[in-house]
Formats: structure tokens, sequence, C-alpha cells
């Protein structure tokens, strides 16, 4: 295998504006949305020199977020309290405070999005 095995994530929305508030918020980035047929996608930055992956929210009947069910993506963050620190105000709430994983292995959180996903951030300080 030549990369790693993930290449793109999504995340189920109900409110794309909301969802989209939240996470700028919580990460300080921009996320551009685009209409695609029945799908609303809210893609988040991309560096292509970058490694790891990229994804998008999206909003779709098919779509339905989850605190308890599907996948647990991983945000990379430089401290994890950082961006914990603003999930309330933002519109979610905090599951799991900073945690250290062990084994030199950095440290992680839990917060609860806007859209009731259940979303991991993670860091090595």
């Amino acid at each position: 295998m030549k990369a790693n095995m993930v290449g793109w994530f999504e995340i189920p929305v109900r409110d794309m504006g909301r969802a989209k508030k939240f996470y700028e918020k919580v990460f300080d980035i921009s996320i551009a949305i685009h209409e695609l047929g029945d799908f609303i996608m809210g893609w988040f930055p991309m560096s292509p020199e970058k490694p790891g992956a990229t994804g998008s929210l999206v909003q779709h009947n098919r779509y339905t977020p989850s605190e308890t069910h599907g996948p647990l993506i991983y945000f990379t963050c430089s401290d994890v309290s950082q961006e914990l620190a603003r999930v309330v105000e933002a519109g979610g709430k905090v599951l799991q405070k900073k945690t250290e994983i062990g084994g030199g292995h950095g440290f992680m959180g839990l917060m609860k999005d806007s859209e009731g996903n259940r979303i991991a951030l993670h860091s090595n300080e």
C-alpha cells in the first residue's frame, strides 16, 4: 500500500448551516459548501502536499447523525484542549476531556457536534 488507508470521510448533518458554523468555530477554519444534486456537502480545507485524509460534512436523507453508531473519526490538533475549549460555545458538548492515551501515543478527547455526532480529537501535546 502506497498511502494511508483512509482517503476521505463524510460526517452526516441535519442542518448544513449550523454544522458549518460549529466546525468553523471549533477548528478555526473555513468550510466550502457545494450542492451536488440531492447532496449538500461542506468540504473541509485540503492541502494536497500534506499527509492525512480530508472529508466533508454531508446533508442528505440517507445520512443520519449518531453519537453511538458508525465509525469514530479522530481530528488531529496541535493541542486537544484548545479545540475542546470552543465546543460548548459553538453549540456542542464535551463528552470526554483531554485524556492521556498512554504509551507515548499522545492525548485524546471526545465531543458531540451540533448535529449529534460523536467526534474525537487527538494531539501529541
